[in-house]
């Protein structure tokens, strides 16, 4: 009754049941350690942003390379904005994903080293990108600004090409290695996304916080992906059993109609 277990069909069946129950059972492992990371993730930003505020100088200098547990973690400085060596960053995006830029600001820090603060997002509406665009001034004078601190952009890690021949005081990546050789100063690895003074007139638009990942979607991937490789032998249990039956009741049919009495000629 089993026999037909070793037909083309039902091999091929059999082999492609027997390759997706690992493959689920792997793609759900890989889930737990995407929520694994999330989780580690959401928790070392959520520490970072509720952590005190404390001087810049304490977490970052000239050459330092900003760590995941120093991301976002909010840093004073005192000094002043120097406008005159300001550049904005193209291709950037705000919350509503308008495109337009981002204002980056050299601070000068009371000892002469720098820090770069990004003030925030300007729009690129009618304005050419050859040229510079219309940028809100910051607070004249020594002030203190605060911030989230951030690491060096690269290409590496965002996906941005570092573009040459770009025009005048434009750039594609925040980098304080590069930044320092423009500028001919020290400048401090990372930079901040300013969080306070608040702009006049709300422009620049500040940059949002950094929102929690889905990790509990992760999670429910996972034991779904795991469901699925429960539910591979189990279907295939279900179909071999239907099969039997299926045969059993052919088989019961054929051997009724060989059995029944042929009818008398002529009755």
């Amino acid at each position: 009754m089993y026999r037909f277990l070793l037909s083309r069909q039902w091999v091929i069946l059999t082999l492609v049941a027997l390759l997706l129950i690992p493959t689920m059972i792997r793609l759900g492992i890989w889930q737990m350690h995407r929520y694994d990371e999330r989780s580690a993730r959401n928790h070392l930003v959520a520490d970072a942003l509720s952590a005190k505020p404390v001087p810049v100088q304490e977490l970052t200098a000239p050459g330092h390379t900003v760590t995941t547990e120093e991301r976002y973690r909010t840093v004073t400085a005192q000094g002043r904005f120097d406008t005159d060596d300001e550049v904005v960053v193209r291709r950037r995006t705000n919350s509503d994903d308008k495109v337009g830029y981002h204002v980056l600001t050299p601070f000068v820090l009371k000892d002469g080293r720098v820090l770069l603060v990004n003030r925030g997002w300007i729009p690129a509406d009618g304005v050419s990108q050859t040229e510079f665009p219309k940028v809100p001034a910051p607070p004249s004078g020594e002030l203190t600004v605060k911030g989230r601190l951030m690491p060096d952009e690269t290409t590496e890690a965002s996906g941005i090409k570092n573009l040459e021949g770009l025009p005048d005081r434009q750039i594609m990546l925040i980098n304080s290695e590069l930044e320092a050789e423009r500028l001919g100063a020290e400048v401090l690895g990372g930079y901040i996304a300013q969080t306070a003074p608040a702009p006049k007139g709300d422009t620049p638009e500040q940059l949002g916080e950094p929102g929690d990942e889905n990790a509990a979607l992760n999670y429910a991937y996972a034991v779904q992906w795991w469901l699925f490789a429960l539910g591979v032998p189990v279907g295939w249990v279900i179909l071999v059993r239907r099969e039997v039956r299926d045969r059993r009741e052919q088989a019961d049919e054929e051997s009724a109609t060989e059995t029944a009495p042929a009818t008398p000629v002529g009755m």
